[in-house]
């Protein structure tokens, strides 16, 4: 898989995308991440990428012909009708494990990260989903990649196995002994872990899981998401 991401701050990447699960990603090959420079496809000498909002306004719109140039230049780096590209914004669609899923299954993931005041309306025409990745306002669109590719880079077959995935927070698509089928998935987090000690402070570990009994085991997690 390619995630190619489009930015006027590469060098933001280079820390987050250097160490655990991503680094290793990239290692084995399974996923390349491509960091292109939105202000390369800025216009004149200078490489303007943003200006004035017509009608007044504070702050400044990133241009639509600058925007567009980086997207075609993305999408002709991978030669794959299985694509999407995605607009980290403000109004977008609130980001969920099951979007995660599903953009794991493309072959190009192309991200555009909005900044200054936002981007010319007329981009969206050429993309495919806005995304948010909650009610609040960053300064630009740099940290949702970096969730979005952390999120997706994890999902991507061969990456990790497969039992590290299905049964983990946003993420319950095999049942354990015991569960009902009829669980609402959507609704399905996360159940306490515990470890060595067996008692800390006067804190003891569930005796339900020093049972050695998975069907009582299970139960107990099932009923202790959040």
């Amino acid at each position: 898989m390619v995630i190619s991401i489009l930015t006027l701050f590469p060098e933001m990447f280079q820390g987050p995308f250097a160490h655990s699960i991503i680094k290793h990603a990239q290692e084995k090959k399974l996923v390349t991440i491509n960091l292109i420079n939105i202000r390369d496809f800025g216009i004149g000498s200078h490489k303007i990428v943003d200006d004035t909002p017509y009608g007044g306004g504070v702050g400044m719109v990133m241009r639509v012909d600058v925007i567009h140039a980086a997207i075609q230049h993305a999408l002709q780096t991978v030669p794959t009708q299985n694509h999407l590209v995605v607009l980290t914004s403000a109004k977008g669609v609130t980001y969920a494990q099951s979007i995660a899923r599903s953009f794991a299954n493309l072959d190009h993931l192309i991200i555009v990260c909005g900044h200054y005041e936002g981007v010319d309306e007329r981009v969206l025409q050429y993309i495919d989903q806005e995304i948010a990745i909650g009610e609040y306002v960053l300064t630009g669109g740099e940290i949702p990649a970096m969730v979005i590719t952390d999120s997706v880079t994890r999902l991507v077959k061969g990456v990790l196995k497969p039992e590290a995935t299905a049964d983990e927070s946003f993420s319950f698509t095999s049942l354990e002994p015991g569960t009902k089928a009829d669980v609402d998935q959507s609704q399905c987090k996360e159940y306490p872990h515990y470890t060595r000690p067996q008692t800390y402070q006067n804190q003891a570990v569930p005796e339900v899981l020093l049972s050695g009994d998975h069907k009582k085991i299970a139960e107990w997690r099932s009923s202790k998401r959040r």
